[in-house]
């Protein structure tokens, strides 16, 4: 997976979450995510840090919603990608390297700040579930009724624990690099 990485934010703070840490979480999740789809991992997506004034802007702008949001996705396929027909990938592979194009994640790390806050668990965690849920947008995902809501959910705390970025706040959630267990390798 090639993540195409932009930090708009200015200050100590973006320094601070640009410093490699944050891309490698956002990454490692994602992987994740596609690995559970049956996805090979052959896609681009783009991912850009923005302030809490500027996601409101295209909040605003895209889904006439004026306020502060933690992620918005601007996918490159309607409806769920397993569902396209070939002709609608037309143009969204890069003819060198294969890789599909699956669109772009907006993320207010200061949001996703005041969200762990409030639901009383790391910044990493939820930066996690914010890659997670974003990167299931671009994959056709929605939760528009309960049922699709609960689905996504679902697939969402399933890649997080995989992870092993629970709720709780203990172990890898808190130690920064820590591989998915899936990539632990062991010597037999």
């Amino acid at each position: 997976m090639l993540l195409e990485w932009m930090d708009e934010r200015e200050g100590a703070q973006a320094a601070e979450e640009s410093d490699g840490q944050t891309q490698a979480l956002l990454t490692r999740v994602m992987e994740e995510v596609l690995r559970r789809e049956g996805e090979d991992g052959n896609v681009v997506v783009g991912v850009t840090l923005v302030d809490g004034e500027r996601i409101r802007e295209l909040n605003r702008a895209f889904r006439s919603v004026d306020r502060v949001t933690d992620v918005l996705s601007f996918p490159m396929v309607q409806g769920r990608l397993c569902d396209a027909a070939p002709e609608e990938l037309t143009g969204l592979t890069d003819p060198e390297t294969g890789a599909l194009e699956l669109g772009d994640l907006v993320i207010c790390p200061a949001r996703a700040r005041e969200q762990a806050e409030e639901y009383g668990h790391s910044v990493r965690r939820e930066m996690g579930y914010l890659a997670a849920h974003g990167l299931l947008h671009l994959l056709g995902y929605d939760h528009e009724t309960e049922e699709e809501r609960a689905e996504m959910r679902q697939k969402e705390e399933a890649a997080l624990a995989a992870c092993e970025l629970t709720r709780e706040g203990a172990g890898a959630d808190e130690a920064p690099g820590a591989p998915c267990p899936h990539e632990k390798k062991t010597n037999a």
